[in-house]
């Protein structure tokens, strides 16, 4: 049995219980002008949202230098109940460009920066020096996943230095990785790098697959071991949910539903109730997995939203339970 690291500390991967894949409770990026998630109160509201609409737990995809808030959101996870995963890694380098202390770093400053968020806990805030660890209710808030980010069809070579360091980390801890690809795209080739690089196809998430709604290609990429992460709910100015939920549904059908993973994503402000927009964190729960039940079945929502994410998240040694 392995364990799932949470800012609440280490918990045995079975106790997890329904997982969103891919959330942010706080986030600021030059990409998204006016929609930072900044406010502890809000963000608090809209986890409980989630909270009350069936999720046990979620991941906080936000990685170094966007906005990241370890104390806040322990003190979240404590107050909601809501298990909380946070993250380590860097995003496309679209989203730092003014951060030139991540941009230029070399891939031994990145790793060691990882492997502290990790091992010893994230800083209070990111910045060009290590800074002092975050505290929560139980002590050092502590990533409990690594992340990178690539461009469509492209991978720069500041994201080459980020899989590296990902991937030594990742050898170094057992965390696992989630991968930002552009509108789906080149996973094949993300995969087969990370695999050079050391990294397992098992422990790679592959984020945003379904902005792709290829259910062919998604069979796959399942068939490597990879974790397929569908994120797409509400996103209805693509497609309807009926695309997103016909594909996972025919890629279960042939036989990838242990890949499967799902999350809304929802990152904006103007898209959470809490900060005054919709549809919330609480739309997965309350309108898409209604209808995954309804047309896959309890054994697929099972897989989808338990079994799966418990899968790879879990890959600590169990070392001590902290209740949550």
């Amino acid at each position: 049995m392995n364990a799932v690291r949470t800012v609440l500390g280490d918990v045995p991967a079975p106790e997890l219980g329904r997982v969103d894949y891919h959330e942010h409770l706080f986030q600021v990026s030059p990409l998204l002008p006016g929609d930072e998630l900044t406010d502890e109160q809000a963000s608090g509201e809209e986890a409980q949202a989630l909270r009350d609409s069936g999720f046990a737990a979620m991941v906080d995809a936000t990685p170094v230098g966007l906005g990241r808030r370890p104390a806040a959101l322990a003190a979240v996870s404590a107050r909601t109940g809501l298990t909380v995963v946070a993250t380590t890694g860097a995003h496309r380098a679209a989203h730092h460009v003014d951060q030139p202390w991540l941009l230029e770093a070399t891939v031994a400053e990145l790793a060691a920066r990882f492997r502290r968020d990790v091992v010893d806990g994230m800083p209070v805030a990111d910045g060009p020096g290590a800074g002092e660890p975050a505290a929560g209710p139980a002590g050092p808030v502590r990533a409990g996943l690594l992340k990178a980010g690539i461009d469509y069809w492209s991978i720069s070579p500041y994201s080459r230095r980020v899989l590296a360091a990902v991937a030594q980390v990742h050898g170094e801890t057992g965390a696992p990785v989630m991968v930002h690809l552009e509108h789906g795209s080149a996973a094949f080739e993300l995969l087969e790098l990370l695999a050079g690089d050391g990294v397992p196809s098992s422990a790679v998430a592959l984020a945003h697959v379904d902005r792709n709604p290829d259910p062919g290609l998604h069979v796959e990429l399942a068939a490597t071991g990879a974790h397929l992460g569908y994120d797409g709910p509400a996103r209805h100015a693509s497609w309807p949910d009926a695309t997103i939920l016909g594909c996972l549904l025919a890629v279960a059908g042939r036989g990838g539903g242990d890949s499967l993973l799902l999350g809304g994503d929802v990152a904006r402000a103007t898209r959470y109730v809490a900060y005054g927009g919709l549809p919330g964190l609480a739309y997965l729960g309350r309108r898409f997995v209604p209808r995954l039940l309804a047309e896959g079945g309890p054994e697929l929502v099972e897989a989808v939203l338990v079994t799966n994410p418990a899968r790879w998240l879990g890959r600590f040694p169990v070392t001590k339970t902290v209740a949550t």
